[in-house]
């Protein structure tokens, strides 16, 4: 693992040119971001410049504790699953798109953006957790010889799956904080929550309906599984939660291993309407 810290290359006075400076310094890495998780329009980066006045003592202390909560995290990884990661670890200063994402690959890099991270060490440590057990979850699959040409990636049950697998191992890697946290990688996610639990039923009722309904996939992905979404129950990414519990129900039921890899199943997704059905 290489962990690439952007962080010193970030210009002291910031503007827009200096901001393109920046990002041209790590083509690859930008290109990305830019492409898929923030928009990269001068009205954008103008925008990112007034936040970044109000939250630079916060990405200030991200900034001091990621790389090495980054290298207790694969450390716990290694312990509990006997896995190294041979990728690269991205640590940026974005325009306030995604907090942290994997790249596009069957072993992915990740990108963590220290702007839109807490300062609070134990979300911060949930959160890079959630991304290293994407990998974790890519890397296990691999070694079971998964055939990715065959992956459905545009498929909601596939993302759910996915979220579902990260969101159990970060709470196997970073265990014992409250149950919110895995969710919102804050200290503040109580009522959000709180609202799912309460309200599961509905939840998945109208999850399921949209994904019956939604010919569009970039809608629904934005509606259930985006921070922009949320429009019908007032809450974002609640596709979260239902994968979360799916994926509990499915190792309760077969065991860890064998639900990290059931996308190589060919009645999974199947298994998901069954279980969907059954939860409403």
């Amino acid at each position: 693992m290489r962990i690439l810290d952007t962080f010193p290359s970030f210009p002291q006075k910031p503007n827009v040119q200096r901001l393109r400076e920046y990002y041209a310094s790590y083509p690859d890495v930008f290109e990305v971001y830019f492409s898929y998780h923030c928009k990269n329009t001068d009205e954008r980066l103008t925008k990112a410049l007034e936040r970044y006045r109000d939250d630079w003592d916060s990405i200030q202390k991200v900034h001091r504790q990621i790389a090495g909560l980054v290298e207790d995290v694969v450390g716990t990884y290694k312990a509990k699953y006997h896995l190294t990661f041979p990728i690269d670890v991205n640590l940026i200063v974005g325009a306030y798109g995604s907090n942290a994402y994997t790249h596009r690959e069957i072993i992915p890099d990740i990108t963590f953006a220290m702007e839109r991270l807490t300062a609070e060490s134990g979300p911060l440590k949930v959160i890079i957790a959630h991304e290293f057990g994407h990998a974790t979850h890519n890397i296990i699959s691999d070694q079971h010889r998964l055939n990715w040409k065959k992956m459905r990636w545009e498929n909601p049950y596939i993302w759910l799956l996915r979220e579902g697998a990260a969101t159990h191992f970060s709470r196997e890697i970073v265990p014992e904080l409250k149950p919110s946290v895995y969710f919102s990688y804050h200290l503040e996610g109580d009522e959000w929550f709180e609202f799912a639990e309460k309200h599961k039923r509905s939840v998945i009722r109208e999850f399921a309906m949209d994904i019956r309904n939604m010919k569009e996939s970039g809608a629904f992905f934005k509606e259930w599984f985006s921070i922009n979404g949320g429009s019908k129950f007032g809450y974002t990414r609640l596709a979260y939660y239902i994968a979360d519990c799916m994926f509990q129900d499915f190792v309760k039921q077969r065991g860890e291993i064998e639900t990290l890899l059931l996308w190589k199943n060919e009645a999974y997704f199947e298994m998901v309407e069954d279980w969907l059905s059954q939860q409403m």
